[in-house]
């Protein structure tokens, strides 16, 4: 039976093609990553990328690595099978969750590589393609425009908006879009920008403008209110910042606040991705896999949950294409899907990591 040996991690920047802005002032230039491996006893290793965003997660650079050294001699020696012990230590750990998401992954590819497995044979599809999607941050007319078009050459047919500061300007840029790319789905992130007395009305509009759905309109806190809106049922309605763990998504499932569930395996791994999956389905809630902003190598991570049962919705597996030079290779996408035959044989870059620089 192998057991952990090593975990460690190594900071490394891939800028960005363009910033991208959400909610009322955030903006993200570049991602300042770490690769994160474990490494088992037997020398098979795992990798897997942790997405440091201090305006969501309160996780910091120096928080990841400070939690790591907390979590590393809690974590080493433990058999990667007894999967109870690891989950208890993680667990035991409250928030960091983009580093613990990270050390799952990290330790079930190391897992699957000493049972001489890959990742997509440990976890085999329900479907053999996935439809996916592209994130627009909020920009400009033209600035949108620009980088949907982008997208759209490179086989994305699926946009999340971001919306929220200004719904005059919000549904501008909805209509150049629309008109822009006629075979194009579209839906909106307003990432809890919105009160809970001008919510309707703005959900109304988008409805009028054809969005598929909207992303967590009004703040997490005001839990009442939100399900009161989606009682209302104007617009399918996106649970994200509500659900970052199993527990939070049992609170959302008993209040019924949401009609579509958004996993990122980013900050819950694969183990709390599957179970909270699980559970949504359960309930008999519409599931998509979202990105948390990550290059090629976080994005072949969570399209192999995006092919799991349960995952009904466009996924968002296309962030990768905003990186100015990913040293991952992610598999292209076929008029607005991802293949699984092309995931399996893409893989990642193994001499990638090599390449990237902190």
């Amino acid at each position: 039976m192998a057991t952990l040996k090593d975990l460690r991690a190594r900071p490394y920047r891939l800028p960005l093609r363009a910033p991208l802005r959400w909610g009322r002032a955030s903006e993200l230039a570049e991602l300042d990553h770490f690769l994160l491996t474990a490494e088992l006893s037997d020398g098979s290793l795992g990798h897997a990328e942790v997405a440091v965003r201090p305006t969501i997660y309160g996780e910091t650079p120096g928080g990841v690595l400070a939690a790591l050294d907390y979590l590393r001699p809690r974590l080493l020696g433990l058999d990667v099978e007894d999967t109870e012990a690891v989950r208890k230590v993680l667990e035991g750990l409250p928030y960091n969750f983009a580093l613990k998401g990270a050390i799952d992954i990290a330790l079930w590819e190391a897992w699957a590589r000493s049972q001489r497995q890959t990742l997509p044979q440990v976890f085999p599809p329900a479907r053999h393609r996935v439809r996916v999607a592209y994130i627009l941050g909020i920009a400009s007319e033209e600035e949108a425009l620009e980088d949907a078009r982008f997208a759209y050459e490179r086989g994305v047919r699926v946009f999340k908006v971001k919306v929220g500061r200004d719904l005059k300007e919000d549904l501008v840029r909805i209509q150049r879009l629309k008109e822009a790319f006629p075979d194009a789905d579209l839906y909106a992130d307003a990432n809890q920008t919105l009160s809970p007395e001008e919510a309707i009305a703005y959900l109304r509009a988008w409805k009028e403008a054809g969005l598929l759905y909207v992303e967590e309109p009004l703040p997490v806190h005001q839990v009442t209110a939100r399900a009161r809106l989606k009682a209302e049922g104007v617009l399918p309605l996106i649970a994200d910042d509500s659900v970052f763990t199993p527990d939070d998504l049992r609170r959302e499932l008993e209040l019924d606040t949401f009609h579509v569930l958004n996993l990122k395996p980013a900050r819950t791994g694969f183990t709390w991705t599957l179970e909270m999956l699980a559970l949504a389905r359960d309930k008999g809630k519409r599931a998509m896999v979202g990105s948390q902003a990550q290059s090629g190598l976080g994005a072949y991570h969570s399209a192999l949950m995006a092919f799991q049962k349960g995952v009904t919705e466009p996924s968002e597996l296309a962030f990768h294409l905003k990186v100015l030079e990913d040293p991952f290779h992610f598999p292209p996408f076929r008029e607005g899907w991802l293949y699984w035959e092309d995931l399996v044989e893409a893989g990642f870059d193994q001499d990638a990591l090599a390449r990237l620089e902190p």
